[in-house]
């Protein structure tokens, strides 16, 4: 293995210049820092991992708690592309991502600080869990830096997609297309549900909009046997909605199926939309019109200010960030002439 000595000798200086030049110190020029490191490179070097750590007295390793309840794990398509461009932030900037092991059904197993300390986490972003566990919200109040995704604390950092807003978009742009009666299968209780309903019952108000209770259904997200039922019964109704919305873009598969089952076409006799924008919905014929949240900029945001916090703990604000997202309008939302 290379050692810095190895690397002053090849280049004719001290091992406490080699040491400065390869950790960034300002202290030495830039050509004498470039070429230091470009031999380093040459020969082979790789920086001692927990040498580091104690100089630094961090792992350069950044935890992340997801735990999907649906089981669906990173083929949950929202939070993989989010979790994806977290990745490629934290990396960028010289950290690397490690899960938190939530398998409950170990002898051994830890509990999540527990697991957390262990292991030596700089971070952790929490995304895709029940925020009530009490193991979470033992985290979330350890002095571990700690950001979160769709979900606020109020002392900590989280990073937030405008789910009100979202919502209100896409409400408002179904209205325009001159729907009248529409329906909702939102998900399962949670803080993203509870802000999107209520959006949903505002914005309703604010057009003028009569919504029926019978039009308003609960589905668990990502859960297409569940938004199959929910549209059969929508569709049973005798005065059914001309237009649904479904908790999110893979549940709204289960709707389309049964829609598809009673021999009906999308648009003409009925309409749908999604919501998050997954990439599948946009290879659907016809497409689906769905609110298409900003996956990259709600990984890399949260990214950006968990590093933040680990490395200027006493400068970092805590803060809620939100994350704007857009109608897509597709082709599943069709137009009433009024």
């Amino acid at each position: 293995m290379v050692s810095m000595k190895d690397i002053s000798m090849a280049c004719g200086v001290s091992v406490a210049t080699v040491s400065k030049a390869l950790n960034d110190h300002k202290d030495i020029g830039e050509e004498t820092k470039r070429r230091i490191k470009q031999i380093a490179k040459e020969m082979g070097y790789v920086p001692n991992s927990a040498s580091k750590a104690l100089k630094t007295r961090r792992t350069y390793n950044i935890g992340v708690l997801f735990a999907d309840e649906a089981r669906s794990g990173l083929t949950h398509d929202y939070f993989s592309y989010v979790l994806d461009s977290f990745k490629r932030t934290v990396e960028e900037q010289g950290y690397d991502m490690t899960f938190i092991n939530c398998c409950k059904t170990r002898a051994d197993r830890m509990s999540y600080l527990e697991h957390a300390r262990y292991r030596g986490f700089d971070g952790i972003v929490i995304a895709c869990v029940d925020f009530y566990n009490p193991e979470v919200l033992e985290l979330v109040r350890s002095d571990i830096p700690v950001v979160t995704i769709d979900h606020l604390f109020n002392n900590r950092i989280a990073i937030m997609s405008n789910n009100v807003k979202g919502m209100k978009d896409l409400l408002t742009f179904v209205y325009n297309k001159g729907h009248r009666r529409i329906a909702y299968i939102h998900g399962a209780d949670s803080a993203v549900t509870q802000s999107r309903l209520a959006s949903f019952y505002r914005t309703a108000q604010e057009l003028g909009l009569d919504i029926p209770d019978e039009y308003i259904k609960e589905a668990a997200y990502r859960d297409t046997d569940a938004t199959f039922l929910k549209t059969m019964e929508l569709l049973d109704l005798p005065n059914p909605p001309t237009c649904i919305l479904y908790p999110d873009d893979f549940a709204s598969f289960g709707g389309i199926n049964a829609i598809n089952d009673r021999g009906l076409d999308i648009p003409q006799d009925i309409s749908v939309a999604g919501y998050d924008g997954i990439r599948i919905g946009r290879h659907l014929e016809p497409q689906l019109t769905t609110l298409r949240q900003n996956t990259k900029q709600i990984g890399a945001q949260a990214a950006q200010n968990l590093i933040q916090l680990i490395e200027n703990p006493k400068t970092t604000v805590v803060q809620t960030v939100v994350i704007e997202g857009e109608v897509y309008e597709g082709k599943t939302v069709g137009t009433i002439e009024l």
